[in-house]
Protein backbone atom coordinates (compact mmCIF):
# COMPACT_ATOMS: atom_id res chain seq x y z
CA UNK A 1 0.00 0.00 0.00
CA UNK A 2 1.44 3.33 -1.08
CA UNK A 3 -0.08 5.41 1.73
CA UNK A 4 -0.22 2.93 4.60
CA UNK A 5 -0.81 4.61 7.98
CA UNK A 6 -0.78 8.11 6.47
CA UNK A 7 -3.41 10.63 7.58
CA UNK A 8 -4.90 12.67 4.74
CA UNK A 9 -7.19 15.70 4.97
CA UNK A 10 -9.14 16.07 1.72
CA UNK A 11 -11.23 19.22 1.32
CA UNK A 12 -14.41 19.24 -0.73
CA UNK A 13 -14.47 15.45 -0.61
CA UNK A 14 -18.18 14.87 -0.22
CA UNK A 15 -18.49 14.12 -3.94
CA UNK A 16 -16.74 14.37 -7.31
CA UNK A 17 -12.97 14.49 -7.63
CA UNK A 18 -12.48 14.90 -3.89
CA UNK A 19 -14.43 11.76 -3.08
CA UNK A 20 -12.61 9.82 -5.82
CA UNK A 21 -9.29 10.94 -4.35
CA UNK A 22 -10.33 10.07 -0.80
CA UNK A 23 -11.47 6.64 -1.99
CA UNK A 24 -8.17 5.95 -3.74
CA UNK A 25 -6.18 7.12 -0.71
CA UNK A 26 -8.20 4.86 1.60
CA UNK A 27 -7.57 1.92 -0.73
CA UNK A 28 -3.84 2.61 -0.38
CA UNK A 29 -4.02 2.45 3.41
CA UNK A 30 -4.51 6.08 4.41
CA UNK A 31 -6.87 7.27 7.11
CA UNK A 32 -9.00 10.04 5.65
CA UNK A 33 -10.43 13.19 7.17
CA UNK A 34 -13.20 14.14 4.76
CA UNK A 35 -14.06 17.83 4.63
CA UNK A 36 -17.12 19.28 2.97
CA UNK A 37 -19.00 22.53 3.31
CA UNK A 38 -21.91 20.45 4.60
CA UNK A 39 -20.95 18.27 7.56
CA UNK A 40 -23.62 15.69 6.71
CA UNK A 41 -22.08 15.19 3.25
CA UNK A 42 -18.63 14.78 4.80
CA UNK A 43 -19.94 12.26 7.32
CA UNK A 44 -21.73 10.24 4.64
CA UNK A 45 -18.59 10.13 2.50
CA UNK A 46 -16.44 9.10 5.48
CA UNK A 47 -18.85 6.28 6.33
CA UNK A 48 -18.67 5.09 2.74
CA UNK A 49 -14.90 4.75 3.03
CA UNK A 50 -15.19 2.21 5.84
CA UNK A 51 -13.96 2.14 9.41
CA UNK A 52 -11.33 4.45 10.85
CA UNK A 53 -12.00 7.63 8.90
CA UNK A 54 -13.26 11.02 10.07
CA UNK A 55 -15.30 13.97 8.86
CA UNK A 56 -15.19 17.72 9.41
CA UNK A 57 -17.44 20.43 8.05
CA UNK A 58 -16.25 23.89 7.14
CA UNK A 59 -15.86 26.60 4.53
CA UNK A 60 -12.25 26.72 3.33
CA UNK A 61 -12.53 30.46 2.63
CA UNK A 62 -13.22 31.28 6.31
CA UNK A 63 -10.16 31.42 8.54
CA UNK A 64 -11.92 30.44 11.76
CA UNK A 65 -13.60 27.42 10.14
CA UNK A 66 -10.31 26.29 8.62
CA UNK A 67 -8.60 26.54 12.01
CA UNK A 68 -11.39 24.48 13.57
CA UNK A 69 -11.27 21.73 10.93
CA UNK A 70 -7.49 21.37 11.14
CA UNK A 71 -7.62 21.36 14.94
CA UNK A 72 -10.28 18.63 14.85
CA UNK A 73 -8.24 16.50 12.46
CA UNK A 74 -5.12 16.83 14.61
CA UNK A 75 -7.07 16.12 17.80
CA UNK A 76 -8.39 12.85 16.40
CA UNK A 77 -5.37 11.52 14.49
CA UNK A 78 -2.42 13.43 15.98
CA UNK A 79 -0.93 14.36 12.61
CA UNK A 80 -1.72 15.28 9.01
CA UNK A 81 0.64 13.69 6.49
CA UNK A 82 -1.19 14.70 3.32
CA UNK A 83 -3.43 17.66 2.53
CA UNK A 84 -5.47 17.70 -0.67
CA UNK A 85 -6.87 21.15 -1.47
CA UNK A 86 -9.79 20.09 -3.63
CA UNK A 87 -12.68 22.29 -2.45
CA UNK A 88 -14.22 24.46 -5.13
CA UNK A 89 -17.36 26.03 -6.52
CA UNK A 90 -18.64 25.83 -10.12
CA UNK A 91 -18.12 28.56 -12.69
CA UNK A 92 -20.98 30.39 -14.41
CA UNK A 93 -19.88 30.40 -18.10
CA UNK A 94 -21.18 33.99 -18.33
CA UNK A 95 -19.37 36.64 -20.44
CA UNK A 96 -16.93 38.64 -18.34
CA UNK A 97 -18.77 41.96 -18.77
CA UNK A 98 -21.92 40.35 -17.36
CA UNK A 99 -20.29 38.74 -14.33
CA UNK A 100 -21.12 40.38 -10.99
CA UNK A 101 -18.24 41.13 -8.65
CA UNK A 102 -19.76 38.70 -6.14
CA UNK A 103 -19.17 35.84 -8.59
CA UNK A 104 -15.52 36.81 -9.06
CA UNK A 105 -15.01 37.19 -5.32
CA UNK A 106 -16.60 33.87 -4.36
CA UNK A 107 -14.51 31.86 -6.83
CA UNK A 108 -11.30 33.60 -5.77
CA UNK A 109 -12.20 33.14 -2.10
CA UNK A 110 -12.90 29.41 -2.31
CA UNK A 111 -10.36 28.24 -4.89
CA UNK A 112 -7.35 30.49 -4.30
CA UNK A 113 -7.77 31.91 -0.81
CA UNK A 114 -9.06 28.56 0.42
CA UNK A 115 -6.00 26.75 -0.89
CA UNK A 116 -3.78 29.36 0.75
CA UNK A 117 -5.61 29.29 4.09
CA UNK A 118 -5.76 25.53 4.53
CA UNK A 119 -2.14 25.11 3.41
CA UNK A 120 -0.77 27.72 5.82
CA UNK A 121 -2.85 26.30 8.66
CA UNK A 122 -1.73 22.70 8.11
CA UNK A 123 1.92 23.49 7.32
CA UNK A 124 3.11 24.17 10.91
CA UNK A 125 2.01 20.68 11.98
CA UNK A 126 3.76 19.13 8.98
CA UNK A 127 6.93 21.07 9.73
CA UNK A 128 6.87 19.98 13.38
CA UNK A 129 6.44 16.32 12.45
CA UNK A 130 9.31 16.44 9.94
CA UNK A 131 7.48 16.60 6.63
CA UNK A 132 4.30 16.15 4.66
CA UNK A 133 2.66 16.53 1.28
CA UNK A 134 0.28 19.22 0.05
CA UNK A 135 -1.57 18.61 -3.21
CA UNK A 136 -3.54 21.36 -4.92
CA UNK A 137 -6.21 21.13 -7.58
CA UNK A 138 -5.19 23.33 -10.49
CA UNK A 139 -6.91 23.06 -13.90
CA UNK A 140 -6.20 23.39 -17.60
CA UNK A 141 -8.09 26.67 -17.09
CA UNK A 142 -5.10 27.84 -15.06
CA UNK A 143 -2.75 27.06 -17.93
CA UNK A 144 -4.71 27.90 -21.09
CA UNK A 145 -6.90 30.87 -22.01
CA UNK A 146 -10.54 29.75 -21.79
CA UNK A 147 -13.00 32.55 -22.69
CA UNK A 148 -15.62 33.51 -20.07
CA UNK A 149 -13.86 31.40 -17.41
CA UNK A 150 -12.44 34.63 -15.97
CA UNK A 151 -12.55 34.20 -12.21
CA UNK A 152 -12.04 30.44 -12.30
CA UNK A 153 -9.02 30.74 -14.59
CA UNK A 154 -7.47 33.52 -12.52
CA UNK A 155 -7.93 31.49 -9.34
CA UNK A 156 -6.44 28.35 -10.85
CA UNK A 157 -3.48 30.24 -12.34
CA UNK A 158 -2.89 31.65 -8.87
CA UNK A 159 -2.94 28.14 -7.43
CA UNK A 160 -0.27 27.14 -9.94
CA UNK A 161 2.06 29.89 -8.74
CA UNK A 162 1.17 29.29 -5.10
CA UNK A 163 2.22 25.68 -5.63
CA UNK A 164 5.61 26.80 -6.94
CA UNK A 165 6.18 29.31 -4.16
CA UNK A 166 5.20 26.99 -1.31
CA UNK A 167 7.13 24.10 -2.85
CA UNK A 168 10.25 26.25 -2.72
CA UNK A 169 9.53 27.77 0.69
CA UNK A 170 8.69 24.55 2.49
CA UNK A 171 11.03 22.20 0.66
CA UNK A 172 13.74 22.68 3.32
CA UNK A 173 11.23 21.33 5.86
CA UNK A 174 10.55 18.20 3.77
CA UNK A 175 7.06 19.45 2.91
CA UNK A 176 6.38 18.79 -0.76
CA UNK A 177 3.78 20.91 -2.59
CA UNK A 178 2.47 19.90 -6.00
CA UNK A 179 -0.68 20.32 -8.07
CA UNK A 180 -2.69 18.35 -10.58
CA UNK A 181 -4.37 20.15 -13.49
CA UNK A 182 -7.34 18.10 -14.70
CA UNK A 183 -8.57 18.39 -18.24
CA UNK A 184 -12.20 17.66 -19.07
CA UNK A 185 -13.29 15.00 -16.57
CA UNK A 186 -16.65 13.19 -16.56
CA UNK A 187 -17.85 14.26 -13.14
CA UNK A 188 -21.55 14.74 -12.33
CA UNK A 189 -21.00 18.48 -12.86
CA UNK A 190 -19.54 17.94 -16.33
CA UNK A 191 -22.30 15.51 -17.23
CA UNK A 192 -24.84 18.16 -16.24
CA UNK A 193 -23.15 20.76 -18.43
CA UNK A 194 -23.17 18.32 -21.35
CA UNK A 195 -26.86 17.59 -20.81
CA UNK A 196 -27.60 21.32 -20.73
CA UNK A 197 -25.69 21.89 -23.97
CA UNK A 198 -23.02 24.03 -22.27
CA UNK A 199 -20.18 21.66 -23.22
CA UNK A 200 -19.77 19.79 -26.52
CA UNK A 201 -18.10 16.42 -25.77
CA UNK A 202 -17.39 15.70 -29.44
CA UNK A 203 -15.43 18.93 -29.77
CA UNK A 204 -13.46 18.10 -26.63
CA UNK A 205 -12.62 14.63 -27.95
CA UNK A 206 -11.40 16.08 -31.25
CA UNK A 207 -9.15 18.47 -29.32
CA UNK A 208 -7.74 15.76 -27.01
CA UNK A 209 -4.96 13.53 -28.40
CA UNK A 210 -6.16 10.55 -26.36
CA UNK A 211 -9.64 10.98 -27.80
CA UNK A 212 -11.78 10.91 -24.66
CA UNK A 213 -12.78 12.74 -21.53
CA UNK A 214 -11.10 11.66 -18.33
CA UNK A 215 -12.58 9.82 -15.37
CA UNK A 216 -12.36 10.98 -11.73
CA UNK A 217 -10.13 7.97 -11.08
CA UNK A 218 -7.54 9.38 -13.50
CA UNK A 219 -7.12 12.38 -11.22
CA UNK A 220 -7.21 10.27 -8.06
CA UNK A 221 -4.42 7.97 -9.26
CA UNK A 222 -2.20 10.96 -10.07
CA UNK A 223 -2.86 12.26 -6.58
CA UNK A 224 -1.94 8.89 -5.06
CA UNK A 225 1.40 8.92 -6.87
CA UNK A 226 2.24 12.49 -5.87
CA UNK A 227 1.25 11.81 -2.25
CA UNK A 228 3.41 8.69 -2.05
CA UNK A 229 7.12 8.27 -1.43
CA UNK A 230 7.51 7.36 -5.10
CA UNK A 231 7.32 11.12 -5.74
CA UNK A 232 9.68 11.98 -2.89
CA UNK A 233 11.91 14.25 -5.02
CA UNK A 234 9.09 16.07 -6.83
CA UNK A 235 7.90 19.46 -5.58
CA UNK A 236 6.68 22.80 -6.87
CA UNK A 237 5.09 21.54 -10.08
CA UNK A 238 1.69 21.22 -11.72
CA UNK A 239 1.04 17.92 -13.50
CA UNK A 240 -1.54 18.09 -16.31
CA UNK A 241 -3.85 15.06 -16.32
CA UNK A 242 -5.71 15.89 -19.50
CA UNK A 243 -5.09 13.27 -22.18
CA UNK A 244 -2.66 15.62 -23.92
CA UNK A 245 -5.08 18.57 -24.16
CA UNK A 246 -2.55 21.20 -23.05
CA UNK A 247 0.27 19.72 -25.12
CA UNK A 248 -1.57 19.77 -28.45
CA UNK A 249 -0.97 22.81 -30.65
CA UNK A 250 -1.48 21.80 -34.30
CA UNK A 251 -4.14 23.62 -36.40
CA UNK A 252 -6.09 20.40 -36.87
CA UNK A 253 -8.02 17.79 -34.91
CA UNK A 254 -5.93 15.94 -32.35
CA UNK A 255 -8.10 12.84 -32.69
CA UNK A 256 -10.33 11.83 -35.59
CA UNK A 257 -13.89 11.17 -34.45
CA UNK A 258 -14.10 8.20 -36.82
CA UNK A 259 -11.42 6.52 -34.71
CA UNK A 260 -13.29 6.95 -31.45
CA UNK A 261 -14.21 3.90 -29.44
CA UNK A 262 -17.79 4.60 -28.31
CA UNK A 263 -17.00 2.92 -25.00
CA UNK A 264 -14.73 5.87 -24.20
CA UNK A 265 -17.66 8.29 -24.18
Amino acid sequence: MLLKDKVALVTGAGSGLGLATATAFAREGARIVVNDLRLEAAEAAARGLGEGHGAVGGDVSKEDEVAAMVEAALARFGRIDVLVNNAGVPDSFVPTVEQPLSHWQRLIDVHLTGTYLVSKTVAPAMIRQGGGVILNLNSIAGVLGLPVRTAYSAAKAGIGMLTRVLGCEWGPHNVRVNAVAPGYILTPLTEGLIAAGRIDPARIRRRTPMGRLGAPEDIAEAMVFLASDRARFITGITVPVDGGYCAFGAPSDAFALDDLDPRNG
